[in-house]
Formats: C-alpha cells, sequence, structure tokens
C-alpha cells in the first residue's frame, strides 16, 4: 500500500512567541522531524500544509506574517519534489489541490501529523477517512492548546486525548516510536 506523509500547519505562529502558541509544540516538532526523516529514507511522498488567512490582519495566519511561515526546522528539510499546499479552512482538502494530488502520485494510505490536534488534524483525518485513506494519525505528532467552553477550561492534555480516543474510531492512533516499528502498511 503506497503511503504518503501529511504534515499539517506546523507554523510559526504555534510556537512560543506566535500569535496561537499551543501546549508543547516541540515536543510534536521532534516526532515530526523525525517522521519526515523517516518518509525521506524511505523516498516516499510528502505533503506539507499551511493554512494562510487572507486578511493581513487575521489574529494569526496573516498572508505574507512570520507566524504564516513553516517553521523553520521543517522547511528546512523540505526537499523539491515534496509538494505544499496551501488551504484557508481546517479541512486539508478543502478548496486544496491535494486530493489531485494525491491521485496522481497513486497514494492509497495517509500518515497525519501536525497541529491543531482539535481542529485541522481532527477535520483532516475525518474527512481522509472518508475519501478511503485508511489514516494511520501519529498520536505525540500533533499538538494544541486549552480550550474555554462556557466558563471551564479544559487543559491542552484533555483535549488532546478526546479527540485522539474520538478519531480512533475513525483511523489507526499510534505513537511515533510504534509507527516506525511496525511500519503500519
Amino acid at each position: 500500500m503506497k503511503q504518503a506523509l501529511l504534515i499539517i500547519d506546523v507554523q510559526n505562529d504555534y510556537f512560543a512567541n506566535g500569535k496561537m502558541a499551543l501546549t508543547n509544540p516541540d515536543k510534536a516538532l521532534v516526532n515530526i522531524l523525525t517522521l519526515q526523516q523517516f518518509f525521506h529514507e524511505q523516498k516516499a511522498p510528502i505533503y506539507y500544509i499551511q493554512h494562510i488567512k487572507n486578511d493581513p490582519q487575521a489574529d494569526f495566519f496573516a498572508i505574507g506574517s512570520d507566524g504564516a511561515n513553516i517553521h523553520q526546522q521543517l522547511l528546512s528539510r523540505i526537499t523539491e519534489n515534496e509538494k505544499l499546499i496551501i488551504k484557508h479552512y481546517p479541512n486539508s482538502f478543502l478548496q486544496t489541490t491535494l486530493l489531485d494530488e494525491l491521485d496522481k502520485a497513486g497514494i492509497e494510505q495517509l500518515v497525519i501529523c501536525g497541529m491543531m490536534t482539535h481542529m485541522c488534524i481532527d477535520s483532516t483525518t475525518r474527512y481522509a477517512t472518508e475519501l478511503g485513506y485508511q489514516p494511520i494519525l501519529i498520536a505525540d505528532a500533533c499538538a494544541t492548546k486549552d480550550l474555554v467552553f462556557q466558563s471551564y477550561t479544559i487543559k491542552a492534555n484533555d483535549v488532546h486525548n478526546a479527540f485522539l480516543a474520538a478519531l480512533s474510531n475513525f483511523s489507526l492512533v499510534v505513537d511515533t516510536k510504534d509507527f516506525l516499528i511496525n511500519k503500519f502498511n
């Protein structure tokens, strides 16, 4: 089964001093870089998703801002034959070229990682399942943030785990180490 790695929204605004800093994005980045290296070694396709808000005054990921840029540690390792796809919605497939690119490359399964677990990872993983891509979600290569509902704050770790629990009904959810050892395909 031909796999591709899908790295979603690993952008500067999600890191320290960014406009939407997440909880522990650096820990997720270490695992994302490990996955990136593994896919490079396997000569397997990697698709990078970059969320851009067309409003220069946007709260984060504003068009033309440094915060919207892919994180430098990830960006410095992108090779010529890998694809960068711009999106404007949480679902990485919505009004993008992602589906066409995957079809052209004959991709049958997506390995998904990135940011934020409760938003773009959730939306993209569910849709990838509906499209038949049998996604594998890498739990420790994703990050999120605290959320507030009414007057209650839900801690990032609880948000992350709750969404991973729900997504385990739509995808195989494993950690980086498990994926690298077992190579689920």
